[in-house]
């Protein structure tokens, strides 16, 4: 559901996997449904949504649309007993989130938030070693996602009404990974600053752990270094950029050495020499084809061929906990630019 680049991103990673091919499209437009479905083989162009979700050959459906659509189509897809893998943020409210495990749990039907990032080769290797205790327990977690995005009227990225908003086009990676490392935490705190039409610009998350600590931001006002630290008691990893869509891990044997490489960020010398052999790290290259959106497929074609509702490595109740984490940060007044 949906036409768009990410739609057309993850079609073209569907052709990577053998047991997975586009049957049908839908998009409020019969041209682009038509032009969409042109590219992808010989799929069937749907402009009707009911006709679409009872399409007999459709097995799973992935919404792609824009934000403010996506609990609702979720919801419809469940109701017609069709598998859905629903694009990030798989809504704008946590209340809808929880309406979309009910009912999935209910009628027995997979559903799942299409945050591609965890499902990566690389954040699957990061994870792993963080859990064996390769940098010891976790202190904290620090990273920046930020694209320049101008504030012109239309844009997407700042509409209130189509779901915009530094936070739920970027934050949910952050929130989301940082979940994925340590669990929901005991407490939040956060801070945002409005653009124009009122959604955020730039925003701010605490989040607090027993014994760790997470320190993240997002923002359409600049180009961030766009990495993810980890500091643990014995040492640290660099998720590099842009961590979303992470492909290279950078491995310290001292924290201190993790985050002095963190702060220096990714520009020029730096770059080149944070690529080099050196004493006290170890680069770590996990390249994988396409756009590695073909893992969070797989991942889902192995759940519900399982039977499952759900997706133990991207659960609905982490995706509703990032969103009530937003909506934490989103209740504070708007901080002063």
């Amino acid at each position: 559901m949906g036409t768009g680049t990410i739609a057309g991103l993850f079609a073209a990673d569907l052709g990577l996997l053998p047991q997975a091919r586009v049957v049908a499209v839908h998009s409020r437009s019969l041209e682009k449904a038509q032009g969409f479905a042109a590219r992808f083989g010989e799929a069937k162009a749907h402009d009707d949504e009911a006709a679409f979700l009872a399409d007999p050959a459709i097995d799973a459906v992935y919404v792609a649309t824009p934000n403010y659509l996506h609990a609702a189509q979720a919801l419809r897809a469940i109701a017609a007993g069709k598998p859905v893998l629903i694009e990030k943020p798989i809504a704008l409210a946590s209340a809808d989130v929880e309406a979309i495990a009910r009912a999935a749990d209910e009628r027995g039907i997979f559903a799942m938030e299409a945050l591609w990032s965890r499902f990566l080769p690389a954040l699957r290797r990061g994870r792993e070693q963080i859990a064996s205790g390769r940098i010891g327990k976790v202190r904290r977690i620090r990273a920046d996602l930020s694209y320049l995005h101008p504030e012109e009227p239309g844009s997407r990225f700042f509409d209130p009404a189509v779901g915009g908003g530094a936070a739920f086009d970027l934050g949910v990676y952050p929130l989301s990974l940082t979940l994925h490392l340590l669990g929901e935490p005991l407490a939040v705190s956060g801070s945002w600053l409005a653009a124009g039409t009122g959604v955020d610009r730039r925003s701010f998350f605490r989040l607090d752990y027993p014994s760790a600590v997470a320190e993240l931001s997002c923002g359409f006002d600049k180009d961030g270094a766009n990495r993810l630290l980890v500091e643990g008691e014995r040492g640290g990893v660099i998720f590099e950029a842009p961590f979303l869509k992470v492909q290279r891990l950078s491995w310290y044997d001292a924290a201190g050495r993790a985050a002095a490489a963190y702060e220096r960020g990714t520009g020029g010398v730096t770059r080149l020499l944070d690529r080099l052999p050196r004493s006290g790290r170890i680069n770590e290259n996990l390249a994988c084809p396409g756009n590695g959106l073909q893992f969070q497929a797989e991942a889902a074609m192995a759940a519900i061929r399982a039977g499952k509702s759900a997706c133990a490595e991207m659960p609905l109740g982490e995706s509703a906990a990032v969103l009530r984490i937003i909506e934490t940060m989103r209740a504070q007044p708007a901080a002063a630019p």
